[in-house]
């Protein structure tokens, strides 16, 4: 029976009775706070997605004499695609990384008047929408968060980006308005107004609201940058998915296939808060926003700012097939095109395979790169299949085999096996090749980028190179009673570095001044304790990824319940 945790949740102490769920506690809780015959402004500030309409409706019974709505003061079609074009790009993928704020997609105009009606209005008055908080904080200022996967799957359902209508246009236009443009504003003004919160309120889930005081909020966040936590994992399905996590995550055996899962990115991932009998989903990034230093150490957020700089993901091709043929842009292709200050290098760490499966790395020696070039054009144009063994190498592969994948190294992992991607976090920059004559599960060619990928081929990463380089660079480093510590990578152009721990006993670890994040890839249960009594001792099962924060300095694992007495191993990653 799988162990695996789907739903795990940060319980935070003392704030038990500062959460509330459904529109009626919620209506209940506000009204206690306006002042009767006075004038009350409420402000609900939406980040890009919620759902407006809900909201206003939910809150009904607080009777508002008055309903302005923020939206209607921004730019809207158009006029707002014209304003973020630049960032938007004719690429069906990539775009750049904006560097606006609300403030430059809103009308002063609009704003002005919208602050004369606040003035004018008597009674009760809601202000409502993304970007609310420029018109006014109020009287009670609440911020309706929203994860970014439940937003992606409102896209799928036909919800438009915001203050346009494109219900219609297909996920990746809108994923990518969202990523390269909304979100980037909304996470700045939702940063700059945290001191404003009264409450946050949690969407996520449609007609089932919850609220938790601003207060709780913030203790929450705090909590988690000084404790192991887990992020909430999804799942998705893929061309090339298979069956392996329906088993181990325990998800729905009708299913197709199950191709990745994030488990261990902020960036998307959210947090489940724990108050008393009510649980709050928020996106994992508050906690990156709110206690930088102390989840991520302080030479990590001097180099990275309030970014999450590793990830860790599944990607399952077991009785799948091949993932797509691609490359990482080098550092200085990523900023210059795309306003990224680091690229995605990674590697493949191997959980699980089955006979016969290899992974595609590097170029084979004496290749002629423009003839590979054009063959990968012909490919694209459907003149041809690519022959990708004439010209990139392949390698057989077992369980916990470690390839490193610095950026601008052609790679692909084949059938049949169970990745654990460890990487930089920039992950939506890949570079496809080729695809090996699929169609997408929207029965589209899936995009392929050779005019970017050309330009970023190492073609210096040759079967050699690759060999000496970048397959199983495992050496061991250290070894005490009941354990064995090995340094499995990663290459010296990446900033991160991992070890694996093979262990019958306690491990002692320390954070290396950097947020760790591991996995337990051997073995069913462990716990993690503090040696001072920090923290709750922290169980975790063969799979979970899970977060270290560079405040907690020192941790132990152990084996822990049916393991107790057998062989386990965890693989750490942290930033050197």
């Amino acid at each position: 029976m799988t162990r695996y945790d789907k739903y795990p949740e940060v319980k935070v102490k003392g704030y038990d009775n500062c959460a509330w769920q459904g529109y009626d506690q919620i209506t209940a809780v506000l009204k206690d706070r306006l002042q009767p015959s006075a004038k009350n402004v409420v402000v609900v500030d939406c980040y890009p997605g919620v759902d407006v309409k809900e909201v206003v409706e939910g809150l009904s019974e607080l009777k508002f004499d008055k309903v302005i709505y923020s939206d209607e003061c921004a730019l809207q079609g158009e006029a707002l695609t014209a304003a973020i074009d630049a960032y938007l790009t004719e690429d069906r993928v990539f775009g750049v990384l904006t560097t606006k704020n609300f403030q430059d997609v809103f009308r002063a105009e609009k704003i002005e008047e919208a602050k004369v009606q606040l003035e004018q209005a008597e009674g009760n008055v809601l202000v409502c929408g993304t970007g609310a908080g420029l018109i006014t904080t109020g009287d009670i200022y609440i911020f309706a968060d929203l994860a970014r996967w439940e937003i992606q799957m409102r896209y799928r359902k036909g919800m438009s980006n915001w203050n346009v209508e494109n219900s219609d246009a297909p996920i990746l236009t809108k994923y990518k308005r969202g990523f390269f443009v909304e979100w980037r504003m909304a996470d700045r003004h939702k940063v700059a107004n945290y001191k404003n919160f009264d409450y946050v309120l949690d969407t996520n889930v449609a007609n089932e609201p919850k609220l938790v005081s601003g207060e709780a909020f913030f203790a929450g966040l705090h909590e988690t940058a000084h404790r192991p936590f887990r992020v909430v994992p999804y799942f998705d399905a893929g061309v090339w998915g298979g069956q392996w996590m329906k088993e181990v995550c325990d998800l729905d055996r009708e299913a197709e296939n199950f191709a990745w899962s994030f488990d261990g990115v902020p960036e998307e991932n959210s947090l489940y808060l724990r108050y008393g009998d009510v649980r709050i989903e928020v996106p994992s990034t508050n906690v990156v926003f709110y206690r930088p230093q102390a989840l991520l150490g302080t030479k990590v957020h001097a180099r990275f700012g309030t970014e999450f700089p590793i990830r860790f993901d599944f990607l399952d091709t077991m009785g799948g097939q091949n993932l797509s043929l691609q490359v990482h842009p080098l550092t200085e292709y990523i900023q210059q095109t795309f306003g990224m200050h680091y690229t995605q290098d990674e590697s493949y760490y191997i959980l699980d395979c089955k006979e016969e499966a290899k992974v595609y790395l590097g170029v084979k020696e004496g290749i002629k790169p423009e003839e590979m070039i054009e063959d990968l054009k012909s490919a694209q144009r459907g003149e041809m299949s690519f022959d990708a063994e004439k010209y990139i190498n392949t390698f057989d592969v077992k369980k916990h085999d470690h390839f490193l994948i610095p950026a601008g190294t052609i790679h692909c992992s084949g059938k049949d096996t169970m990745v654990l991607e460890i990487s930089a976090t920039p992950y939506i920059f890949t570079f496809k090749l080729w695809d090996w004559d699929r169609l997408g599960l929207d029965g589209l060619p899936r995009p392929i980028h050779i005019e970017h990928g050309e330009k970023v081929i190492d073609w210096t990463r040759t079967t050699a190179w690759v060999e000496r380089e970048l397959v199983n660079p495992i050496e061991q480093v250290a070894e005490g009673e009941g354990y064995i510590e090995e340094r499995t990578g990663l290459h010296e152009r990446e900033f991160i570095e991992t070890r694996r721990h093979w262990f019958t006993e306690t491990v002692h670890h320390t954070t290396q001044g950097s947020v760790n994040v591991l996995n337990l890839v051997e073995g069913e249960e462990a716990v993690v304790e503090s040696p001072t009594g920090e923290f709750e001792p922290f169980v975790v099962h063969y799979a979970e990824t899970f977060i270290i924060p560079e405040s907690v300095k020192a941790y132990t694992i152990r084996p822990h319940g049916p393991s107790v007495g057998k062989k386990l191993a965890t693989i750490k990653a942290y930033v050197r």
